[in-house]
């Protein structure tokens, strides 16, 4: 009987402490609801996305800045239907690991998936996209591109190692944008970078190109990546001479599984530069009026990116985690997994002027 004492004191006490407990608690509940607010997404989720394995896809997180009921829409799409190069770029982030290329009709038919989903501009991209086919099959997607789905803009990204001039006799009028990769307009440098072939001079099939860009009617771009071994150049007097519409200057970017990490087929560890370095190559070039920077922050994530299986290609955890096809679940649901992060595409610049007839050039 003795040791109920201490217990009935003890329903008293809580009895006596209940009241002031209670309001207490009442006055803790909002500051908690806040910081869970502040610190968790909702349903308790944390804002640190879930390590999931290799290849397994991660839906994305955020709105894309459309809103959480809302379908990102693929404004502008980079397909990269090969991943086969003929040229050796020790940074290079989209390397042959496979030789697979969609047949022809089976890429159309995601090409129009695409565009029935609200996509504006297609860029098509390698690997080199003219070492297929001899340019043929890219030849029929951009056709097909501006003919069939009538797309405002049709795009290409290449090394120009491989084009043709009939390539332009027959494609040309369909294509918008030809974009040639050009790091350094010292041909050693490009040798080192990997670039060079033989005989062939890079820089001087640059001129050819640009010729005809305008013979052809197409517009003529430049893309660089600033690295170790350009980060000093001073390419102002040939980029001006050269007169681009547009001149995007990357900062070279690791990408685990592509050219960093064991099961890459690159190390591009000696290629990089810090984000000083590249600062100081962009305000070097700050006259040059056509220059469009991207550092390693802006391209992350503000890029959609197709394989050549079709399937989106997420970044956010410094690799690339595949989607489902396209051809398989639709646009709609594939593009959940695909990272992107649309502020950013805007931000820096990703929707311009991209067509030929809206930009007006004095041929």
């Amino acid at each position: 009987m003795w040791m109920l004492v201490p217990v009935a004191f003890a329903g008293k006490l809580l009895s006596a402490f209940r009241k002031p407990l209670r309001s207490l608690w009442s006055s803790l509940v909002p500051w908690v609801l806040w910081l869970r607010a502040t610190l968790w997404l909702p349903g308790g989720q944390s804002t640190r996305p879930p390590q999931l394995g290799r290849g397994e896809p991660q839906e994305s997180r955020g709105d894309g800045g459309q809103g959480p009921d809302q379908p990102t829409t693929p404004t502008s799409v980079n397909y990269h239907f090969t991943r086969q190069c003929n040229y050796k770029c020790g940074f290079c982030f989209h390397t042959a690991k496979t030789s697979f290329v969609l047949p022809l009709d089976e890429a159309k038919r995601g090409l129009r998936l695409l565009q029935e989903a609200g996509m504006e501009k297609i860029n098509f991209s390698g690997g080199e996209p003219f070492i297929h086919d001899r340019g043929e099959y890219l030849g029929q997607l951009v056709r097909f591109c501006k003919e069939k789905l009538r797309l405002p803009s049709v795009s290409i990204v290449s090394n120009g190692s491989l084009i043709r001039e009939r390539w332009f006799r027959t494609y040309g009028e369909y294509l918008d944008i030809l974009a040639i990769s050009c790091d350094s307009f010292d041909e050693q440098v490009n040798v080192l970078i990997g670039r060079g072939q033989g005989k062939k001079n890079h820089v001087e099939n640059l001129q050819k190109l640009r010729t005809w860009c305008r013979d052809y009617r197409v517009a003529f771009k430049i893309n660089s990546v600033i690295n170790r071994f350009n980060v000093d150049e001073d390419m102002r007097e040939q980029i001006k001479a050269l007169n681009p519409v547009r001149w995007k200057v990357f900062q070279c970017l690791l990408i685990e599984g592509e050219n960093s990490g064991e099961d890459a087929l690159r190390e591009a560890q000696q290629f990089i530069i810090s984000d000083e370095e590249f600062e100081g190559f962009l305000d070097r070039h700050k006259e040059v009026s056509c220059l469009v920077p991207e550092s390693n922050q802006k391209m992350k994530d503000s890029y959609l990116i197709l394989d050549e299986y079709m399937r989106f290609l997420n970044c956010r955890n410094g690799r690339k985690d595949p989607s489902k096809s396209i051809l398989d679940v639709g646009v709609e649901e594939a593009i959940k997994f695909s990272g992107f992060d649309e502020k950013m595409f805007l931000k820096r610049g990703g929707k311009y002027v991209w067509s030929k007839a809206d930009l007006k050039l004095d041929w």
